[in-house]
Protein backbone atom coordinates (compact mmCIF):
# COMPACT_ATOMS: atom_id res chain seq x y z
CA UNK A 1 0.00 0.00 0.00
CA UNK A 2 1.72 3.55 -0.89
CA UNK A 3 0.06 7.04 0.38
CA UNK A 4 1.78 10.01 -0.37
CA UNK A 5 3.07 12.27 2.18
CA UNK A 6 4.28 14.90 -0.12
CA UNK A 7 6.42 15.82 -2.91
CA UNK A 8 8.40 12.70 -3.65
CA UNK A 9 7.57 11.35 -0.50
CA UNK A 10 5.83 8.13 0.07
CA UNK A 11 4.29 5.71 3.02
CA UNK A 12 5.00 2.30 1.68
CA UNK A 13 3.31 -0.44 3.73
CA UNK A 14 4.10 -4.28 2.98
CA UNK A 15 3.43 -8.15 3.74
CA UNK A 16 4.60 -11.29 2.40
CA UNK A 17 0.85 -12.82 2.73
CA UNK A 18 -2.43 -11.81 4.14
CA UNK A 19 -2.85 -11.08 8.20
CA UNK A 20 0.95 -11.28 8.36
CA UNK A 21 3.05 -8.79 10.05
CA UNK A 22 3.61 -5.36 8.00
CA UNK A 23 6.07 -3.45 7.56
CA UNK A 24 5.81 0.62 7.26
CA UNK A 25 8.16 3.29 5.89
CA UNK A 26 8.47 6.66 4.61
CA UNK A 27 10.44 6.99 0.79
CA UNK A 28 11.04 9.18 -1.31
CA UNK A 29 10.34 7.07 -4.58
CA UNK A 30 9.43 7.58 -8.06
CA UNK A 31 5.75 6.07 -8.82
CA UNK A 32 6.57 6.06 -12.24
CA UNK A 33 9.25 3.12 -11.91
CA UNK A 34 5.42 0.72 -11.64
CA UNK A 35 3.73 0.67 -14.62
CA UNK A 36 -0.20 2.03 -13.47
CA UNK A 37 1.17 3.96 -10.05
CA UNK A 38 1.22 7.22 -10.73
CA UNK A 39 -2.57 7.00 -12.44
CA UNK A 40 -3.87 5.03 -8.97
CA UNK A 41 -2.51 7.54 -6.87
CA UNK A 42 -4.51 10.31 -8.79
CA UNK A 43 -7.62 8.19 -8.75
CA UNK A 44 -7.09 7.28 -12.88
CA UNK A 45 -8.65 3.32 -13.47
CA UNK A 46 -5.67 0.56 -13.20
CA UNK A 47 -3.94 -0.58 -15.87
CA UNK A 48 -4.37 -4.51 -16.46
CA UNK A 49 -2.19 -6.63 -15.16
CA UNK A 50 -1.26 -8.47 -18.23
CA UNK A 51 0.11 -5.02 -19.18
CA UNK A 52 2.69 -4.73 -16.26
CA UNK A 53 6.33 -6.50 -16.52
CA UNK A 54 6.77 -7.73 -13.36
CA UNK A 55 10.40 -7.43 -14.29
CA UNK A 56 10.28 -3.59 -13.66
CA UNK A 57 9.23 -3.70 -9.83
CA UNK A 58 11.70 -1.80 -7.95
CA UNK A 59 13.31 -3.54 -4.82
CA UNK A 60 11.28 -1.39 -2.52
CA UNK A 61 8.00 -2.47 -3.89
CA UNK A 62 8.75 -5.94 -3.40
CA UNK A 63 8.64 -7.29 0.62
CA UNK A 64 10.97 -9.22 1.95
CA UNK A 65 10.86 -12.77 1.88
CA UNK A 66 9.12 -12.43 -1.24
CA UNK A 67 11.55 -14.33 -3.95
CA UNK A 68 10.92 -13.32 -7.81
CA UNK A 69 7.76 -11.36 -8.94
CA UNK A 70 5.49 -13.67 -11.63
CA UNK A 71 2.76 -11.04 -11.65
CA UNK A 72 1.79 -7.65 -10.45
CA UNK A 73 -1.65 -5.69 -10.08
CA UNK A 74 -2.44 -2.19 -9.53
CA UNK A 75 -5.36 0.00 -8.07
CA UNK A 76 -6.53 3.14 -6.92
CA UNK A 77 -7.66 3.52 -3.07
CA UNK A 78 -10.88 6.20 -3.96
CA UNK A 79 -11.30 8.87 -1.06
CA UNK A 80 -13.52 11.85 -0.52
CA UNK A 81 -12.17 13.76 -3.68
CA UNK A 82 -8.89 13.05 -3.52
CA UNK A 83 -6.91 9.40 -3.72
CA UNK A 84 -6.13 8.17 -0.42
CA UNK A 85 -3.49 6.13 -2.32
CA UNK A 86 -2.55 2.89 -4.36
CA UNK A 87 -2.66 -1.18 -3.73
CA UNK A 88 -0.18 -3.13 -5.02
CA UNK A 89 -0.84 -6.95 -5.23
CA UNK A 90 2.34 -8.91 -6.05
CA UNK A 91 2.33 -12.91 -6.79
CA UNK A 92 5.34 -15.14 -7.02
CA UNK A 93 6.84 -16.83 -10.30
CA UNK A 94 5.39 -19.91 -10.89
CA UNK A 95 2.16 -19.18 -9.51
CA UNK A 96 0.39 -18.18 -12.09
CA UNK A 97 -0.88 -14.32 -13.22
CA UNK A 98 -3.79 -12.34 -11.73
CA UNK A 99 -6.97 -13.19 -13.73
CA UNK A 100 -9.88 -10.74 -14.48
CA UNK A 101 -11.56 -12.40 -11.30
CA UNK A 102 -8.75 -11.18 -8.85
CA UNK A 103 -8.99 -7.51 -10.26
CA UNK A 104 -12.44 -7.17 -10.20
CA UNK A 105 -12.36 -8.47 -6.49
CA UNK A 106 -9.13 -6.13 -5.84
CA UNK A 107 -10.80 -3.00 -7.20
CA UNK A 108 -13.92 -3.80 -4.92
CA UNK A 109 -11.61 -4.40 -1.89
CA UNK A 110 -9.64 -1.13 -2.50
CA UNK A 111 -12.80 1.04 -3.23
CA UNK A 112 -13.96 0.10 0.25
CA UNK A 113 -10.55 0.62 1.75
CA UNK A 114 -9.68 3.76 0.40
CA UNK A 115 -13.17 5.31 1.77
CA UNK A 116 -12.56 3.84 5.20
CA UNK A 117 -8.51 5.36 5.00
CA UNK A 118 -10.34 8.73 3.89
CA UNK A 119 -12.63 9.13 6.52
CA UNK A 120 -10.19 7.73 8.68
CA UNK A 121 -7.78 10.89 8.04
CA UNK A 122 -10.78 13.28 7.71
CA UNK A 123 -11.92 11.87 11.23
CA UNK A 124 -7.74 12.72 12.45
CA UNK A 125 -7.84 16.47 10.44
CA UNK A 126 -10.98 17.36 12.45
CA UNK A 127 -9.72 15.90 15.87
CA UNK A 128 -6.77 17.65 15.62
CA UNK A 129 -8.65 20.46 14.69
CA UNK A 130 -11.13 20.43 17.58
CA UNK A 131 -8.24 20.06 20.00
CA UNK A 132 -6.13 23.29 18.81
CA UNK A 133 -9.36 25.09 18.91
CA UNK A 134 -10.63 23.56 22.62
CA UNK A 135 -7.32 24.62 24.31
CA UNK A 136 -8.34 28.87 23.98
CA UNK A 137 -11.63 27.26 25.36
CA UNK A 138 -10.50 25.34 28.24
CA UNK A 139 -10.05 27.36 31.43
CA UNK A 140 -6.78 28.20 32.46
CA UNK A 141 -4.11 26.49 35.14
CA UNK A 142 -3.99 29.25 38.39
CA UNK A 143 -1.84 29.65 40.72
CA UNK A 144 -0.12 32.65 42.73
CA UNK A 145 0.30 35.95 40.95
CA UNK A 146 2.30 38.72 42.87
CA UNK A 147 2.01 37.22 46.53
CA UNK A 148 -0.98 36.28 46.20
CA UNK A 149 -2.82 32.73 45.50
CA UNK A 150 -5.33 31.92 43.03
CA UNK A 151 -7.05 28.54 42.47
CA UNK A 152 -9.86 27.53 40.09
CA UNK A 153 -12.35 24.33 39.21
CA UNK A 154 -14.50 23.79 36.18
CA UNK A 155 -17.09 20.93 36.06
CA UNK A 156 -19.33 20.73 32.67
CA UNK A 157 -22.61 19.54 31.93
CA UNK A 158 -22.06 16.52 29.90
CA UNK A 159 -19.89 14.44 31.11
CA UNK A 160 -18.54 13.78 27.33
CA UNK A 161 -17.59 17.05 26.90
CA UNK A 162 -14.55 19.52 28.35
CA UNK A 163 -16.38 22.63 27.70
CA UNK A 164 -19.54 24.80 27.91
CA UNK A 165 -20.83 28.32 29.39
CA UNK A 166 -18.74 28.58 32.34
CA UNK A 167 -15.33 30.50 32.89
CA UNK A 168 -12.64 31.68 34.70
CA UNK A 169 -9.46 33.81 33.62
CA UNK A 170 -7.10 35.73 35.79
CA UNK A 171 -5.13 38.49 34.13
CA UNK A 172 -1.77 40.18 36.09
CA UNK A 173 -1.42 43.62 36.29
CA UNK A 174 1.17 45.51 33.46
CA UNK A 175 3.29 46.35 36.57
CA UNK A 176 4.26 45.22 39.84
CA UNK A 177 2.04 46.61 42.40
CA UNK A 178 -0.63 47.07 39.64
CA UNK A 179 -4.34 45.50 39.90
CA UNK A 180 -5.02 42.03 38.81
CA UNK A 181 -8.12 41.19 37.12
CA UNK A 182 -9.77 38.16 38.12
CA UNK A 183 -12.67 37.42 36.34
CA UNK A 184 -15.92 34.49 36.36
CA UNK A 185 -18.68 34.47 33.93
CA UNK A 186 -21.77 32.29 33.24
CA UNK A 187 -22.56 32.59 29.41
CA UNK A 188 -26.59 30.86 28.95
CA UNK A 189 -26.53 28.06 27.36
CA UNK A 190 -24.42 24.47 27.50
CA UNK A 191 -22.25 22.92 25.31
CA UNK A 192 -20.32 24.09 22.28
CA UNK A 193 -22.42 26.68 21.29
CA UNK A 194 -21.87 28.04 24.93
CA UNK A 195 -18.30 27.43 24.83
CA UNK A 196 -18.25 29.30 21.42
CA UNK A 197 -19.37 32.38 23.13
CA UNK A 198 -17.54 31.95 25.84
CA UNK A 199 -14.60 32.23 23.74
CA UNK A 200 -15.61 35.62 22.60
CA UNK A 201 -16.33 36.76 25.57
CA UNK A 202 -12.99 36.15 27.26
CA UNK A 203 -11.04 37.39 24.33
CA UNK A 204 -13.52 40.53 24.41
CA UNK A 205 -12.41 41.15 28.43
CA UNK A 206 -8.86 40.39 27.05
CA UNK A 207 -9.24 43.36 24.69
CA UNK A 208 -11.12 45.51 27.51
CA UNK A 209 -8.02 44.80 30.10
CA UNK A 210 -6.79 48.57 29.49
CA UNK A 211 -10.29 49.71 31.43
CA UNK A 212 -9.90 47.26 34.36
CA UNK A 213 -9.79 50.02 36.76
CA UNK A 214 -13.28 50.97 35.67
CA UNK A 215 -15.38 48.01 36.17
CA UNK A 216 -18.50 49.57 35.00
CA UNK A 217 -17.01 50.80 31.92
CA UNK A 218 -15.64 47.37 30.73
CA UNK A 219 -19.48 46.13 31.33
CA UNK A 220 -20.65 49.10 29.62
CA UNK A 221 -18.60 48.20 26.44
CA UNK A 222 -19.35 44.45 26.44
CA UNK A 223 -23.19 44.71 27.26
CA UNK A 224 -22.62 47.09 23.63
CA UNK A 225 -20.88 44.51 21.75
CA UNK A 226 -23.34 41.54 22.73
CA UNK A 227 -26.16 43.52 21.80
CA UNK A 228 -25.12 44.60 18.16
CA UNK A 229 -23.82 40.68 17.91
CA UNK A 230 -27.46 39.63 16.13
CA UNK A 231 -25.87 36.04 15.06
CA UNK A 232 -25.61 35.22 18.86
CA UNK A 233 -28.59 36.93 20.69
CA UNK A 234 -27.08 35.57 24.17
CA UNK A 235 -26.57 36.90 27.43
CA UNK A 236 -23.42 36.60 29.95
CA UNK A 237 -23.13 37.40 34.00
CA UNK A 238 -20.29 38.07 35.51
CA UNK A 239 -18.07 38.80 38.48
CA UNK A 240 -14.82 41.14 38.28
CA UNK A 241 -12.66 41.21 40.96
CA UNK A 242 -9.74 43.94 40.78
CA UNK A 243 -7.24 42.19 43.63
CA UNK A 244 -3.85 43.57 44.59
CA UNK A 245 -1.60 42.85 47.38
CA UNK A 246 -1.10 45.78 50.36
CA UNK A 247 1.62 43.92 52.82
CA UNK A 248 0.04 40.57 54.23
CA UNK A 249 -3.55 41.93 53.17
CA UNK A 250 -5.00 41.74 49.66
CA UNK A 251 -7.45 44.20 48.82
CA UNK A 252 -10.62 43.24 46.27
CA UNK A 253 -13.01 45.23 44.26
CA UNK A 254 -15.80 42.81 43.40
CA UNK A 255 -18.29 44.02 40.48
CA UNK A 256 -21.27 41.58 39.95
CA UNK A 257 -23.60 41.62 36.85
CA UNK A 258 -26.37 39.17 37.28
CA UNK A 259 -24.22 37.10 38.89
CA UNK A 260 -24.18 35.39 42.73
CA UNK A 261 -22.38 37.50 45.19
CA UNK A 262 -19.26 35.95 45.65
CA UNK A 263 -18.29 34.44 49.14
CA UNK A 264 -15.77 36.43 51.91
CA UNK A 265 -14.63 33.27 54.16
CA UNK A 266 -12.98 35.06 57.36
CA UNK A 267 -10.34 33.72 59.40
CA UNK A 268 -12.98 32.91 62.22
CA UNK A 269 -15.06 30.84 60.07
CA UNK A 270 -17.88 33.59 58.85
CA UNK A 271 -18.77 33.58 55.70
CA UNK A 272 -20.05 37.06 54.51
CA UNK A 273 -21.66 37.59 50.96
CA UNK A 274 -20.03 40.57 49.16
CA UNK A 275 -22.93 43.61 48.74
CA UNK A 276 -22.42 44.05 44.95
CA UNK A 277 -25.34 43.77 42.87
CA UNK A 278 -25.97 44.08 38.66
CA UNK A 279 -27.78 43.28 35.67
CA UNK A 280 -27.24 41.02 33.02
CA UNK A 281 -24.73 41.71 30.32
CA UNK A 282 -26.09 41.69 26.93
CA UNK A 283 -29.83 41.91 27.68
CA UNK A 284 -31.02 45.39 28.68
CA UNK A 285 -29.63 48.37 26.68
CA UNK A 286 -27.29 49.09 29.37
CA UNK A 287 -25.31 47.43 32.31
CA UNK A 288 -26.00 48.78 35.57
CA UNK A 289 -23.52 46.95 38.92
CA UNK A 290 -22.21 48.49 41.61
CA UNK A 291 -19.35 47.62 42.80
CA UNK A 292 -17.76 46.91 46.63
CA UNK A 293 -14.63 46.90 48.09
CA UNK A 294 -13.10 44.84 50.81
CA UNK A 295 -9.65 43.35 52.47
CA UNK A 296 -8.77 40.31 53.05
CA UNK A 297 -6.59 39.36 55.86
CA UNK A 298 -3.50 36.46 55.81
CA UNK A 299 -5.91 33.05 55.43
CA UNK A 300 -8.65 34.40 54.43
CA UNK A 301 -10.47 33.88 51.11
CA UNK A 302 -12.60 35.23 48.12
CA UNK A 303 -14.97 32.50 46.57
CA UNK A 304 -16.49 33.18 43.34
CA UNK A 305 -18.51 30.82 42.01
CA UNK A 306 -21.28 30.11 39.22
CA UNK A 307 -24.87 28.92 39.96
CA UNK A 308 -24.23 25.51 38.58
CA UNK A 309 -23.30 25.09 42.51
CA UNK A 310 -26.29 26.14 44.07
CA UNK A 311 -28.92 25.02 41.54
CA UNK A 312 -27.39 21.27 41.50
CA UNK A 313 -30.25 18.80 42.33
CA UNK A 314 -29.40 16.16 44.63
CA UNK A 315 -30.40 14.54 48.19
CA UNK A 316 -32.27 11.68 49.49
CA UNK A 317 -34.93 12.03 46.10
CA UNK A 318 -32.31 13.67 43.98
CA UNK A 319 -34.72 16.81 43.77
CA UNK A 320 -33.50 19.34 46.26
CA UNK A 321 -31.32 21.97 45.53
CA UNK A 322 -27.83 22.46 47.24
CA UNK A 323 -28.62 26.16 47.49
CA UNK A 324 -26.66 28.90 49.18
CA UNK A 325 -27.36 28.03 53.02
CA UNK A 326 -25.78 24.54 52.48
CA UNK A 327 -22.42 26.53 50.11
CA UNK A 328 -21.84 28.65 53.10
CA UNK A 329 -21.88 25.60 55.30
CA UNK A 330 -19.00 24.44 53.50
CA UNK A 331 -17.26 27.67 52.81
CA UNK A 332 -17.22 28.07 56.68
CA UNK A 333 -15.66 24.68 57.11
CA UNK A 334 -12.69 25.87 54.52
CA UNK A 335 -11.78 28.73 56.89
CA UNK A 336 -8.05 29.13 56.68
CA UNK A 337 -7.68 26.55 53.83
CA UNK A 338 -5.19 27.03 50.81
CA UNK A 339 -7.36 28.39 47.68
CA UNK A 340 -6.21 24.83 45.84
CA UNK A 341 -8.10 23.25 49.07
CA UNK A 342 -11.44 25.47 48.99
CA UNK A 343 -12.10 25.30 45.28
CA UNK A 344 -11.25 21.19 45.76
CA UNK A 345 -13.38 21.12 49.03
CA UNK A 346 -16.48 22.99 47.29
CA UNK A 347 -16.36 21.02 44.41
CA UNK A 348 -16.04 17.63 46.05
CA UNK A 349 -19.13 18.69 48.04
CA UNK A 350 -21.11 20.02 45.18
CA UNK A 351 -20.33 16.78 42.71
CA UNK A 352 -21.21 14.39 45.66
CA UNK A 353 -24.61 15.86 46.36
CA UNK A 354 -25.64 15.89 42.53
CA UNK A 355 -24.40 12.33 41.80
CA UNK A 356 -25.62 11.19 38.61
CA UNK A 357 -28.29 13.71 38.29
CA UNK A 358 -27.59 16.45 35.18
CA UNK A 359 -26.67 19.62 36.10
CA UNK A 360 -25.28 22.89 34.76
CA UNK A 361 -21.95 23.97 34.40
CA UNK A 362 -20.17 24.20 37.82
CA UNK A 363 -17.41 26.85 38.11
CA UNK A 364 -15.69 27.74 41.04
CA UNK A 365 -12.55 30.45 41.37
CA UNK A 366 -10.82 30.91 44.81
CA UNK A 367 -8.71 34.13 45.53
CA UNK A 368 -6.76 33.80 48.89
CA UNK A 369 -4.65 35.81 51.04
CA UNK A 370 -1.41 33.85 52.00
CA UNK A 371 -0.67 33.12 55.58
CA UNK A 372 2.02 34.93 57.25
CA UNK A 373 4.81 33.11 58.10
CA UNK A 374 5.40 31.96 62.00
CA UNK A 375 8.04 34.28 63.52
CA UNK A 376 10.43 31.63 64.29
CA UNK A 377 10.10 30.56 60.68
CA UNK A 378 13.47 29.65 58.91
CA UNK A 379 13.97 29.23 55.07
CA UNK A 380 15.20 25.60 54.24
CA UNK A 381 13.78 22.47 52.46
CA UNK A 382 10.09 22.53 52.94
CA UNK A 383 9.87 25.82 54.53
CA UNK A 384 9.82 29.15 54.05
CA UNK A 385 7.99 32.85 54.02
CA UNK A 386 4.74 33.83 51.80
Amino acid sequence: MITSEGREQFRVATAVRAGGPARGMSLRVDPDQVPGMAEALRGFPPVPSRRIDPAVAPDWLVPAGLGEVGSIVVASLPGHGVPAGALVLLRRAGTGPFGEDDEVTLREFAGRAGFAMSAARTFAQQASITETLMRDLLPPTLQQVAGIDFAGGYRPAQDHGRVGGDFYDVHPGAGDGEEILAVLGDVCGKGLEAAVLTGKIRSALQVLLPLAGDHQRMLTLLNGALLTDAADARFVTLVLASVTRRGPRVALRLTCAGHPAPLLIRADGRVEEAATRGTLVGVLPSAEATTVETVLAPGETCLLYTDGITEAHGGALGRDLFGEERLHRVAAECAGLPAEAVVERVQMVAAEWAGSNSHDDMAVLAITAPREPRPDAVDGPGRGTA
